[in-house]
């Protein structure tokens, strides 16, 4: 960011690091844990090939679990700091920091977490933050608390002034509010200029009302990376095709369309007649990478090929993530990455 002003980056600019937590026995991934931790270990361990890894443990069992599996995993220790506190899910994109700056200072901004609208129990994530800062994990950044329901997921930013966020999901979480109402208050709150806002774009499977980081990412130099639905018998095709569209009648602040990247779509994955949301825009930009998902399935390779000709010049690194999608997210879900500076 090169204004004056607070603002919030785009994931492409530099990193001190990630955010995660360890899935253990006291959450919802219990029936499936051992699975799911080979998948964050894979996850953790390619992140700290890059930078660092800031991981929370629910206590000390579970801080030396994680830490075999890290280390059978090839995780960089140098590179992983554990910090123990309490949290009732592993989703930190949803429950970690929002994290502007102006060039120099850091300002965590700390929306209240429901559990996405009220759907799951909440309260210990909605103190992640806060706890956090009590364990000294930032340099001195201002943490400011915004009495207001918004998940990571639900936003994207350019890093130059635009938000894009999804209706579904900010009228799901403030049905009293208009959308100029809402518009004024992430402008405010995030630094940005202004928000795109999609109509149409969802996915079975995934209960958090249309996050936009399943459907729709920034990338550099005016690029939007999306998924898109080449069936025509699945119910995905036309809402994607609707949302496709959107998209590319969207334009930039210098009023130019943005440069459209499709991603493939996946064979139905289901889970005891459930269908999972196998979204391959839950990527993750780190420097120097991106971590891309992985389902077992024909379309992997041209899903990584379409992210890794949306950010030239980084290592594309595909993650498993059948094991995640069970619990309705993917590998973007799982982490929450800070700006280069703000890590203590």
């Amino acid at each position: 960011m090169t204004s004056a002003l607070f603002g919030l980056p785009a994931e492409w600019e530099p990193q001190d690091g990630v955010l995660l937590a360890w899935p253990h026995a006291g959450t919802d991934w219990a029936p499936r844990l051992e699975r799911v931790e080979d998948t964050c270990a894979r996850l953790i361990a390619a992140i700290s090939q890059h930078e660092r890894v800031v991981l929370c443990v629910a206590d000390a069992p579970v801080c030396a679990r994680a830490q075999a599996a890290l280390a059978a995993a090839g995780v960089v220790a140098k590179n992983l700091r554990l910090v123990t506190l309490e949290y009732d899910d592993t989703w930190l994109r949803d429950s970690g920091p929002i994290t502007l700056c102006d060039g120099k200072r850091f300002r965590l901004v700390d929306f209240r977490f429901t559990g996405w609208g009220g759907k799951f129990g909440a309260s210990r994530d909605d103190a992640l933050i806060g706890n956090l800062i009590v364990r000294e994990v930032f340099a001195g950044a201002e943490h400011v608390r915004v009495d207001w329901a918004l998940e990571g997921g639900a936003i994207e930013s350019d890093g130059r002034g635009t938000l894009l966020t999804t209706w579904r999901c900010l009228h799901q979480r403030h049905p009293e509010l208009s959308r100029a109402s809402m518009t004024q208050l992430l402008c405010n709150k995030l630094g940005a200029q202004r928000v795109l806002w999609l109509e149409h774009g969802y996915l079975q499977g995934d209960d958090t009302d249309a996050h936009i980081d399943t459907l729709a990412r920034f990338a550099p130099d005016d690029a939007i990376v999306f998924q898109a639905c080449d069936d025509a018998r699945d119910t995905h095709h036309d809402e994607l095709a609707r949302m496709r569209d959107e998209l590319a009648a969207m334009r930039t602040l210098d009023g130019k369309p943005y440069r459209l990247h499709a991603l493939p779509w996946a064979t139905p994955i289901l889970d005891d007649g459930r269908r999972l949301a196998a979204s391959y825009a839950n990527y993750l930009i780190i420097d120097g990478a991106v971590l891309v998902p992985a389902y077992d399935d024909a379309a992997d390779a041209e899903a990584a090929r379409v992210i890794g000709v949306a950010h030239p010049g980084r290592e594309i690194v595909p993650i498993p993530c059948r094991p995640l999608i069970w619990q309705n997210g993917s590998l973007h879900c799982m982490t929450m990455q800070v700006p280069r500076g703000a890590l203590k």
